[in-house]
């Protein structure tokens, strides 16, 4: 069973800095690929770039609940949110 999640590849979990702005402050986020690869989907759908998907979502988030204290995490959940939900779209059409 572990073979599933032990066998992938390396580069899929390997970490990426990006830079960009929140809130016109200049900041570095590091997420594993596989996260990029998701944030940078979810971007494209929104026909905007995953800079501006990141700083539109950390807007709505302090919006909210005030300033997340783990942005990060935060990204990483609504990766997996985004997941669900396309899964059960796709569930939903069959």
């Amino acid at each position: 069973m572990c073979q599933v999640f032990a066998g992938q590849n390396p580069e899929r979990y390997a970490s990426q800095n990006r830079r960009l702005r929140l809130n016109g402050q200049s900041t570095s986020i590091r997420l594993e690929s596989a996260f990029w690869n998701i944030l940078d989907e979810i971007a494209a759908r929104d026909g905007v770039s995953t800079p501006n998907f990141i700083s539109s979502l950390h807007s709505e988030v302090i919006e909210l609940w005030g300033e997340p204290t783990n942005f990060t995490s935060l990204l990483r959940c609504a990766c997996l949110k985004f997941l669900e939900i396309s899964g059960a779209e796709r569930s939903s059409l069959t």
